[in-house]
């Protein structure tokens, strides 16, 4: 009896003292268990349904959804509810039309310049239901980038919203020129050879079109989304069925169920909107309020309106959310959980304190990229999680990164050369049969750019992600900055060599190089570009104004110039931008010219400490 009793008392010690020990010293192994548990079971469902060749598409679930549950809200768009069934039929009506008044056929790919709008899901369904491929263009781009956008995902016919129609002066004959077909969202068009779509529509049939045969491939492309890069000109991302259903199970992963309302206001032609927010909707059979474009003072308005319970955001915009004016309401709402990325520990901090203790769920993953993190702790300041499961089934490095010569470090050998925990380092991501990288659309060059080879070992190959990160002991991942030819501002990626392109075109300028600065209270970077004029000529602000906001996008126009009389270069023949990010803009520390754009003046003027003060404390907005 003593015996039996001893042995009890010793088990229960022991269990205690266990579950101390995994308190202290692995404090996050059980939520990391169940967290993976449900992931790798999501990933599970989707490799056996790739083995039986049986794949449920997102378009496959959304109709699915539509069947049971075709009364529900699915869309809700400044005011009105459009239900499961009513985006079943109307985007089957656009898929007769279509059929009945063009060649599409399963295979073609489509290209869709439209803004946020319930037919922005009916024209991207139909067209699936098609068996097309769809290409999402990004609204802000120009003609020059549009039309490139076409010869790299060989799509033969635009589909254009009606409030982006604008868009196509001087770009509209030359597509025509091109022999692609032009629909419009619009009862009617000034251009005769462009197609209209809303005058056919009561017309056309609400039944669905005739059935697809089941897709059997879950690698094969389904979208294409245009992503800046080294290259300059937007790369169009291939997005498979498979990156698809991954993104779809984003809110699911987290805890979303179907009575959550989720809030929209990214622009759906990103993946995070399109693939995480429509796709998640689909996933859960919930509700999304679709915004037409974020705004900050009618953020909060509108959650407590439509009871948000989800919000999708970029770190720029919770930054926009904080700086509003405080008011009593501000902690009035039913919002649990917020899904995004790039939000600063300060504004993250800032957003708790203000707004309540709302889970932020932070995902890292490049649209294209074969790998993502996902922070379902919720630790303020990282990106994602991992631990030694994640890392059997994920193969991912953190390399050291030579800031000066733009390249990774080698070592004798010529292999690249781990960080420590805790160091920063390059992000690469191992590419196998369980991480594929579909890479980009058009020249197989584009793609194999993104790869690194022979990294470790001879024939080994990883994707180079461009983002220097760290991780912590406890397997915490902290972003750090980027690295190369591309920055981010206002939320958008921007490529150095496309703006450089841009820049070389006006007369007076000799060479540039185009960087990011870092501005205080702002995340990402503003873009600035050192520039050397030519000999016989003279700096002149009009025209470089008139330049850039002619022919790039708001968020890629350089905000600050600075004349210089050589470039510095590596040891490799490329521009030094290091040194240039490093010493930023401020007037007092760089003896060179400096200038700032002034959309009032139409014109980029000498920057002086007082307009440099005025940016730092808010007055000049950038």
């Amino acid at each position: 009896m003593l015996l039996s009793v001893g042995w009890l008392s010793a088990s229960v010690a022991g269990v205690v003292c266990a579950h101390l020990l995994q308190r202290i010293c692995f404090p996050y192994f059980w939520k990391d268990l169940f967290f993976l548990l449900k992931v790798m079971r999501y990933g599970v469902n989707l490799e056996v349904s790739k083995l039986r060749s049986e794949v449920r598409t997102v378009l496959d679930k959304f109709i699915h959804q539509a069947q049971r549950i075709p009364n529900k809200p699915f869309v809700i768009f400044e005011g009105k509810a459009f239900t499961y069934r009513d985006v079943e039929q109307r985007s089957n009506k656009i898929a007769h039309i279509l059929l009945q008044n063009t060649n599409l056929r399963k295979g073609d790919c489509v290209a869709v310049l439209m803004n946020n709008e319930p037919d922005f899901l009916c024209v991207w369904f139909a067209l699936a239901k098609i068996g097309c491929s769809v290409a999402f263009l990004n609204t802000n781009i120009k003609s020059r980038s549009l039309r490139h956008c076409f010869t790299s995902c060989g799509a033969r016919t635009l589909v254009v919203g009606s409030d982006v129609a604008d868009l196509l002066d001087g770009f509209l004959t030359t597509v025509l020129e091109d022999n692609i077909q032009v629909w419009a969202m619009k009862s009617s068009f000034e251009h005769s050879q462009v197609h209209t779509i809303l005058d056919k529509i009561d017309a056309a049939s609400d039944k669905p079109v005739p059935a697809l045969p089941l897709t059997t491939n879950i690698k094969t492309p389904t979208l294409y989304i245009f992503t800046s890069g080294t290259t300059g000109l937007p790369k169009a991302a291939v997005i498979s069925h498979l990156q698809s259903l991954k993104a779809a199970g984003g809110f699911w992963a987290f805890g979303g169920t179907q009575d959550d309302i989720i809030y929209i206001p990214l622009p759906l032609y990103h993946s995070a909107a399109s693939l995480i927010g429509i796709g998640g909707t689909i996933e859960l059979g919930a509700t999304c309020v679709l915004k037409k474009k974020f705004s900050a003072s009618q953020f909060w308005a509108d959650c407590r309106k439509y009871n948000v319970t989800i919000f999708q955001y970029i770190g720029e915009l919770c930054r926009y959310l904080c700086n509003q004016p405080k008011t009593e309401l501000d902690k009035v709402h039913k919002v649990r959980m917020g899904v995004g990325n790039g939000l600063r520990q300060d504004v993250w901090r800032d957003f708790h304190h203000r707004f309540g203790n709302i889970k932020m769920c932070e995902v890292y993953g490049s649209t294209e990229g074969n790998l993502c993190f996902m922070n379902h702790i919720g630790k303020i300041g990282t990106v994602g999680r991992s631990n030694f499961i994640y890392k059997l089934l994920f193969k991912y490095d953190l390399v050291k990164y030579d800031m000066v010569r733009d390249e990774p470090e080698k070592d004798n050998r010529g292999f690249c050369k781990r960080v420590k925990h805790g160091e920063t380092g390059l992000l690469l991501s191992k590419v196998s049969a369980l991480s594929p990288f579909f890479g980009y659309a058009g020249s197989k060059q584009l793609t194999e750019k993104k790869i690194l080879r022979d990294v470790f070992v001879k024939g080994d190959a990883y994707v180079n992600t461009g983002d220097l990160m760290a991780e912590d002991q406890e397997g915490f991942i902290c972003f750090r900055d980027r690295v190369g030819d591309t920055f981010r501002w206002k939320g958008e990626n921007v490529a150095t060599t496309e703006v450089t392109e841009i820049l070389g075109l006006v007369d007076f300028i000799q060479e540039v190089n185009v960087y990011g600065v870092e501005v205080p209270g702002h995340e990402g970077r503003a873009g600035m570009a050192a520039v050397i004029v030519r000999a016989d000529h003279s700096f002149d602000g009009e025209k470089l104004f008139d330049c850039v906001v002619r022919d790039l996008p708001a968020y890629a126009r350089p905000l600050f110039i600075r004349l210089q009389e050589v470039m510095e270069m590596t040891s490799t023949f490329k521009q030094q931008k290091f040194h240039l990010v490093k010493s930023g803009f401020n007037p007092a520390n760089i003896s060179v010219p400096l200038h700032v754009i002034d959309y009032k003046l139409e014109s980029y003027i000498p920057l002086t400490d007082t307009i440099y003060q005025r940016i730092l404390t808010g007055e000049r907005k950038l």
